[in-house]
């Protein structure tokens, strides 16, 4: 009789939940976008010659952010910022091949803290650091925790095409410039098939309505080797890309250590060869817009689209020749600006926006927490940025900031800086607001940057040393150091690698 009456109460209860459940609205979904080294070549950003159609119509559905920045313009620490909603100060994470879970194991990650309420979290492609492309098919450096599905597919660019991958480094594709026009089938490509697992993920999805999904897709183009099917560089005929002039002009007023990011094995390259590897970024970014808008397609024809938050970004930015750079970890606007667009289906009626107050990576964990509904981690170091989705105009902080590190070389895994880097490593930090880019270097001891982007978008003439700005330095260095200070744990005490925990033994550069 006890057991009867403890199973008729549990049978209301779960009765009284399922009602309960289905008078309230359904938890909205993310639909979770990134590419890999994509800077702003887009159309909705004004690149009139790059053809991302999907990513286009994308961005007419919400709020384009056209000042969003990276934290730090390589992937490893850009990703575990972003994924962490911390800057790279705090999560230790300061080069590629490491996971937060070896400096602040207990962050919980942004996918994790939506399981953590219920969400189904998937992941598909590169998330976290991935060696490109030796990696792809494997985990990579992932977090395990963040996702309840994790799928890793390596199509024909990684199985088949690398022999005949032109580079710049023999036997090197990842980290050196290298591209090849496939003539693999498109849907072996491994963006392809990340697209078709994704269209796969949101079919059962689409069946399950009552749990909502977190489901994460990261791209492996535009990033080295620019692998891309033959017709996508059809598309951009060699002559008509376009080549950087007035390099030596550009860099006579500069530190040392702002072109520090350049690589040797670049003196090779031609005018010729500059205008084959920009016809490789464009014909993969064109490739993977095709991916995107597949995943987008989905959503729609599955009528998910209606409930849930779709962000696309990158990264970090990406030089091809400006100031003489290419490929990224320079703080200049090509390698720290980022592409964001944020669509919530509750803002649909206002259609497209553009915010114009400087945004961070760090921001999209506290967004996307509260237009879900979602108690964020209080130790978050980035603003919510569902006031501008609401109003373009909404003011926000107003700045963005981005660091990176210079010296030292390599440091191994539990060693203290001093003892790996020799003593030699620095910091560069950069801060961004709507008029102004200011960046040190080592606390200005090893020069200076001052830019006036309404003058001068490109970032062309250095004005630091100008006596008549002299006022305008004073005031946005303090603004910087306050910026960067705040970057740290609340603490004040420096993450520290813990070796053996996923990665013994590995070299980090």
């Amino acid at each position: 009789m006890k057991r009867g009456i403890w199973l008729g109460w549990l049978l209301a209860i779960t009765l009284a939940g399922m009602g309960e459940a289905a008078e309230s609205p359904p938890r909205k979904n993310v639909l979770f976008l990134i590419s890999d080294d994509l800077n702003n070549a887009l159309g909705c950003y004004g690149n009139h010659q790059i053809k991302t159609p999907h990513i286009d119509k994308l961005a007419a559905r919400g709020a384009r952010f056209d000042r969003a920045y990276c934290a730090f313009p390589l992937c490893g620490p850009s990703r575990n910022s972003l994924l962490t909603g911390l800057y790279p100060n705090s999560t230790g994470i300061l080069a590629n091949a490491q996971i937060f879970r070896q400096t602040v194991p207990n962050q919980p990650s942004l996918s994790q803290v939506f399981r953590q309420h219920g969400y189904f979290a998937a992941r598909v492609g590169k998330l976290y650091h991935y060696n490109v492309p030796n990696s792809i098919g494997t985990i990579g450096h992932d977090d395990p925790a963040s996702w309840e599905l994790m799928a890793n597919p390596a199509g024909a660019d990684r199985l088949r095409d690398e022999p005949k991958i032109f580079t710049l480094t023999k036997g090197q594709f990842g980290g050196t410039l290298s591209w090849l026009a496939s003539d693999e089938p498109e849907a072996q490509q491994t963006d392809a098939l990340l697209a078709s697992d994704a269209e796969w993920i949101l079919e059962r999805c689409a069946r399950q309505k009552d749990r909502p999904f977190f489901l994460a897709v990261g791209f492996y183009r535009p990033h080295t080797p620019y692998v891309a099917p033959r017709s996508y560089f059809q598309s951009y005929p060699v002559q008509e890309m376009p080549v950087v002039q007035g390099v030596a002009e550009d860099q006579a007023d500069l530190p040392k250590a702002a072109l520090a990011s350049y690589k040797k094995e670049q003196d090779q390259l031609t005018d010729a060869l500059r205008r084959e590897a920009v016809q490789a970024y464009y014909a993969s970014i064109s490739f993977m817009d095709a991916q995107v808008g597949r995943v987008v397609a989905a959503l729609d024809r599955l009528g998910l689209a209606e409930n849930t938050i779709i962000v696309f970004t990158s990264d970090h930015g990406y030089h091809l020749g400006e100031h003489g750079l290419w490929q990224k970890q320079s703080v200049f606007e090509e390698s720290a600006r980022v592409p964001l667009l944020v669509i919530d289906p509750s803002q649909a009626k206002r259609g497209a926006s553009v915010v114009a107050t400087p945004v961070s990576h760090v921001d999209l964990f506290p967004t996307l927490a509260e237009l879900c509904g979602i108690a964020a981690p209080k130790n978050l170091q980035g603003q919510s940025l569902a006031p501008m989705l609401k109003d373009s105009a909404a003011p926000g902080r107003g700045w963005a900031l981005t660091q990176v590190v210079r010296g030292g070389g390599i440091r191994r895994f539990g060693a203290s800086p001093a003892v790996g880097d020799n003593g030699n490593r620095y910091f560069g930090y950069s801060l961004r607001t709507s008029r102004w880019r200011y960046t040190e270097w080592d606390e200005g001891k090893r020069g200076r940057e001052l830019y006036d982007h309404e003058n001068d978008p490109r970032e062309l003439t250095n004005l630091a040393e100008q006596a008549e700005f002299a006022e305008r330095v004073a005031e946005l260095s303090k603004q910087l150091r306050s910026a960067a200070a705040a970057t740290f744990p609340a603490s004040g005490e420096t993450p520290e690698l813990k070796e053996g925990l996923w990665a013994p033994n590995l070299v980090a550069p």
